[in-house]
């Protein structure tokens, strides 16, 4: 049983990433769909698709890498977790890196970037960092 499966992707792209994988798949779902565009959006990952061979459907997602093979994802870090959630409010959501990372936040108007929920003037409950 999975406990906390937004961990478990993050997990998934940092093995597959640090092994050199074109690709990972990954078990889906809503979140994690959101989580993929907005690391697409981003620049972060080359490419997603939904595959619905199985039951639950996976999220295939394509690895992007630089013209030297270094990695477009530097590092990715779960903050709010099953066990302690982590909420912020709009003026107190972080910058990571002075701006060169995103955080991803789940709000009342969905799956956003940090950048985007300042600009709606909302806060929410912090993923993950990306950067």
């Amino acid at each position: 049983m999975m406990t906390d499966p937004i961990a478990d992707m993050l997990t998934r792209i940092r093995n597959a990433l640090s092994s050199r994988h074109e690709e990972v798949n990954i078990p889906g779902s809503k979140v994690k769909l959101e989580i993929a565009r907005i690391l697409l959006e981003n620049g972060f990952i080359q490419d997603y698709q939904f595959v619905e061979e199985r039951t639950p459907g996976e999220i295939r997602i394509s690895l992007r890498y630089g013209d030297e093979g270094r990695c477009a994802i530097a590092g990715l870090k779960r903050v709010s977790k099953p066990g302690r959630r982590i909420y912020r409010r709009k003026g107190g959501i972080p910058k990571i890196l002075s701006g060169n990372g995103i955080a991803i936040l789940s709000t009342s108007q969905g799956i956003l970037t940090d950048r985007e929920a300042m600009t709606k003037e909302i806060g929410g409950e912090v993923l993950c960092y990306v950067w």
